[in-house]
């Protein structure tokens, strides 16, 4: 390797070093700011508290998340409807992607428009009129609220994305089941889900993640304490109770929410990046 290359390669992993880490830093804060006390947070940007003056006490404090309830009570409040909402959204969205890649049909390109139109719409636009279905129908403050949709292919980014990706997958394999004897949803099942995996893993995280992170979904569709979510949860922490806000307790609380999420996508990063990867467009 000569020295121009070595150099290049010198400065190149510099950069990504430095962005990674500038990236990086803000979650690094947070945990650091878990062990501080409420003078020591705002006072300087050092990740980790000074020496002698750390606590671990925020921590426990921030499990009794509220004096009726801890913290695991929250958790699977939220799994309540997050995990519907997953093998609702996956699903639904995979036979809707199946059916526009591979199917001849009037009104097609309308439909693929409409698709793409509604990736622009922001998800409060939504709200009001989901809220109003709802209460006609009866079903406000119960989780049935938070993933009934999501059977019926509302994630369009979603739809895209395998769309894309089912793009990439020849159709001579689709000709050489149906000589098979395969049906169209054998052929799904059998010969195309099996080649779409990474891209439904990225589904499923992303929709999971972004479940865990709800806030405006619960606050506005459940108002029962029992049926409160982890988000909701968290929330609380910020009130204060009258009193003053313990930052250490609130990042504490931020930082175990994130835990199983954290932990789902890493188990799952190289599937994450392989979809991501291979859902930009048609080879």
């Amino acid at each position: 390797m000569s020295t121009k290359t070595k150099i290049n390669a010198i400065i190149r992993y510099g950069i990504l070093v430095l962005v990674g880490f500038i990236l990086v830093y803000p979650l690094l804060w947070m945990v650091g700011s878990a062990f501080k006390e409420n003078i020591d947070i705002f006072g300087n940007l050092n990740i980790f508290p000074p020496v002698g003056r750390g606590t671990t006490r925020h921590f426990p404090d921030a499990w009794q998340i509220t004096s009726q309830n801890n913290m695991a009570f929250y958790y699977l409040n939220t799994l309540r409807f997050v995990i519907p909402r997953v093998i609702g959204q996956v699903i639904s969205c995979t036979l809707t992607a199946y059916a526009i890649a591979r199917y001849k049909f009037p009104g097609k390109k309308i439909v693929l428009t409409l698709v793409i139109i509604t990736l622009l719409m922001p998800d409060l636009a939504f709200r009001i009129p989901l809220f109003m279905m709802f209460r006609d129908w009866g079903i406000l403050d119960s989780f049935l609220t938070l993933y009934i949709q999501e059977m019926f292919a509302v994630g369009s980014f979603f739809v895209f994305m395998i769309l894309q990706f089912m793009r990439t997958i020849p159709t001579e394999l689709d000709e050489a089941s149906y000589i098979d004897g395969c049906n169209a949803i054998q052929t799904l099942v059998y010969v195309l889900i099996p080649i779409l995996r990474p891209i439904l893993i990225t589904v499923a995280l992303l929709t999971f993640m972004w479940g865990m992170n709800d806030f405006q979904g619960p606050l506005i569709f459940l108002n029962s304490p029992e049926n409160r979510v982890l988000a909701q949860a968290l929330s609380g922490l910020m009130t204060g109770e009258g009193q003053e806000i313990i930052f250490g307790r609130v990042f504490a609380g931020a930082f175990m929410a994130m835990i199983p999420t954290l932990a789902i996508f890493f188990a799952a990063s190289k599937f994450f990046v392989d979809g991501i990867a291979s859902s930009g467009g048609k080879e």
